[in-house]
């Protein structure tokens, strides 16, 4: 490797080699994303670079036509909106979409790196809250463009993203039941350390003083987003004379488990209870009955993360965030409030 063709006019690899007390070449196999390097090498080597402002000079021939996303889990009737709204993207532009399952719903592993380094993509999407500062400047020292599609949380600053009005969809799912008489509403949101279910709590809490009603806190659950948590919820929700009228579920799937859970109890919907959703994934539409639901534009947004990625480079456009708007889909699932 020459060493003038690998600067970026500010610092040379001679330089940050000689710094770190490491060879040439095993500079070379950090930027290359070789994973023969130690972990503690690859972390102080990267360092320097950023600290320099490195940034090395990928030619065309290196990328592949690859758009890799990622997630924590597969499995999630949501991820294939996701996944669908990045193919419809890759198409247009002759790329090939790569699927990774790694790490939690905060952060991906720290193994997947090595990978992505040596696949060479146009681009990445996590799906993802946040992205730990090692990842992000290896990614950048590569020259790979990334971006986090956040149903999950809130990324970042400095991490370009896409997201929707999680607590505009809270305050318009409860404020639907509000209009209809519903006093005693309760919610299933998700977990309690991401932000989107954050956000719908208090889009719910909002609509409930609006309308003149005290939030209960004992109708309030933290879910998981599975059709299982909202199924053990609802059925303690529902146990008692005190039981809610109305309940609103984080997420289609939750709303399913409640719509499981209020025919265990002998309960119709929506006349004896009235049920709305978030996400507006397809199965919502195909549920008994049809599912009122707050629609979560999954799918464009994936697409939106997508052609961030491959737009001509913008220093302007570094931490862009894109929020796309929700709004209620009513269906069968809800009704007024009997007397």
């Amino acid at each position: 490797m020459r060493e003038d063709d690998e600067t970026s006019g500010r610092v040379t690899l001679a330089a940050v080699a000689k710094e770190a007390g490491v060879s040439m070449p095993t500079v070379s196999k950090v930027l290359n994303g070789r994973s023969d390097v130690s972990r503690a090498t690859r972390a102080k080597v990267e360092r320097l670079l950023d600290l320099h402002g490195y940034r090395r000079r990928v030619q065309p021939a290196t990328r592949y036509p690859l758009i890799e996303i990622v997630f924590h889990e597969l499995e999630s009737v949501w991820a294939m909106e996701l996944i669908q709204g990045v193919e419809n993207v890759a198409k247009e532009n002759r790329a090939t979409v790569v699927l990774t399952e790694s790490g939690t719903r905060h952060t991906p592993d720290p193994d997947w790196l090595p990978g992505v380094l040596q696949r060479r993509p146009l681009g990445v999407v996590l799906v993802f809250s946040s992205l730990p500062q090692d990842i992000k400047r290896q990614l950048r020292a590569a020259a790979i463009p990334f971006v986090v599609i956040d149903p999950a949380g809130d990324p970042d600053p400095d991490v370009p993203s896409v997201g929707s009005a999680n607590w505009a969809g809270g305050l318009a799912a409860t404020r639907h039941l509000t209009e209809r008489g519903h006093r005693r509403i309760a919610i299933i949101t998700g977990p309690g350390d991401m932000l989107c279910s954050l956000a719908r709590l208090d889009g719910y809490r909002s609509a409930m003083a609006m309308a003149g009603l005290d939030a209960d806190p004992r109708l309030t659950r933290f879910g998981d987003f599975h059709v299982q948590g909202g199924f053990e919820h609802a059925l303690e929700l529902l146990e008692g004379p005190g039981r809610p009228t109305a309940i609103f579920a984080g997420s289609d799937l939750q709303a399913l488990g409640v719509l499981e859970a209020a025919r265990v109890k002998g309960l119709r919907v929506p006349e004896d209870l009235s049920v709305v959703g978030y996400d507006d994934v397809p199965l919502a539409q195909w549920s008994s009955p049809p599912l009122t639901t707050v629609h979560q534009p999954l799918r464009h947004m994936a697409e939106e993360a997508a052609r961030m990625l491959l737009r001509p480079d913008d220093p302007g456009a570094a931490a862009q965030r894109i929020e796309l708007a929700t709004h209620l889909v009513v269906r069968q699932s809800t009704a007024p409030l009997e007397a």
